[in-house]
């Protein structure tokens, strides 16, 4: 009796030991996938981070190497002989215009779109949704025609106007603000709020992690933004530190490609939009989390 009660035991046990094997084997393979995608993502910028450091003939023989040989500040000093703090100085100007003036009008947008009623706003909002389709590099012509037309060419205004309304931003602010309940403005306008005091003192404050979320991806975009600045100016006094970094890595250092010095102007322009993330990286995750409860 005992014999046949424990043989469907040790049954059991053996399949519950091989399944305990298959999931163990499973983790694995699925770890070492994911390290070799994240060797893969983060290498590069390793590479980048050491050959800054290197001295240019160290660079051209081993590129690969992840020790400089001898450790050089050459490139930093090299890059600040150039334009590179003008460069610098243009896309914190221009970044902080764009992002300050993006948040507004997208949040005002939005608002508009997701509450007041006026004739035409569905087409309105089909229309943002085909545009939200249309590959950015399409209109750069169109811009760059605009922008001659208004006689604004080689200028901040150039640089900032264009990009002042992204109709992703729009798009993410009337979804976010489609979820307040409408109750609470109603409430307002009882008390005698306007529409734009109803949006500016009870809606845009409960819109925070939305304000966030649109502030981190307009400065990122702002940031790195270079088709549009190529087509804005020719003027080198304008440049920001996508076109100057351009402008190094198609010659404008004259002979030889001289990694070090491009690999340090790339590096130290990482940097901002990195702390930029990193200190509303909270929020930004808050944000995303409100969304998700909401929807």
């Amino acid at each position: 009796m005992s014999t046949t009660t424990e043989e469907p035991r040790a049954r059991t046990e053996s399949t519950s030991a091989v399944g305990e094997r298959d999931t163990s084997v499973k983790k694995m393979l699925v770890y070492a996938a994911l390290a070799a995608f994240a060797i893969i993502y983060i290498y590069p910028f390793v590479i980048q981070l050491v050959t800054a450091f290197k001295t240019n003939s160290d660079a051209v023989e081993n590129p690969l190497s992840l020790v400089p040989d001898p450790f050089s500040l050459d490139a930093w000093n090299r890059l600040l002989e150039t334009q590179f703090p003008l460069w610098f100085t243009n896309s914190v100007v221009v970044t902080l215009f764009v992002t300050a003036m993006r948040v507004l009008f997208c949040s005002m947008a939005g608002y508009a779109l997701a509450r007041l009623k006026f004739f035409g706003r569905d087409t309105v909002f089909t229309v943002l949704l085909a545009l939200m389709a249309v590959p950015g590099i399409v209109l750069l012509i169109p811009k760059f025609l605009v922008i001659n037309y208004l006689g604004i060419y080689n200028s901040y205004p150039a640089l900032i106007l264009p990009l002042a309304v992204d109709a992703a931003g729009v798009f993410i602010m009337k979804q976010f603000f489609e979820q307040i309940p409408p109750s609470i403005e109603e409430a307002a306008r009882i008390d005698g709020a306007g529409p734009f005091r109803t949006f500016w003192s009870v809606v845009l404050p409960m819109a925070r992690p939305a304000l966030i979320t649109l502030t981190i991806l307009s400065f990122q975009g702002s940031w790195n933004e270079l088709g549009h600045f190529i087509i804005a100016t020719n003027d080198s006094s304008l440049y920001t530190l996508t076109r100057g970094l351009a402008s190094l890595t198609s010659g404008g250092l004259g002979s030889g490609n001289q990694y070090p010095i491009t690999m340090m102007a790339g590096l130290l322009m990482t940097i901002p939009t990195a702390i930029v993330f990193v200190f509303f990286q909270r929020y930004f995750t808050q944000g995303a989390n409100t969304g998700a409860e909401k929807g």
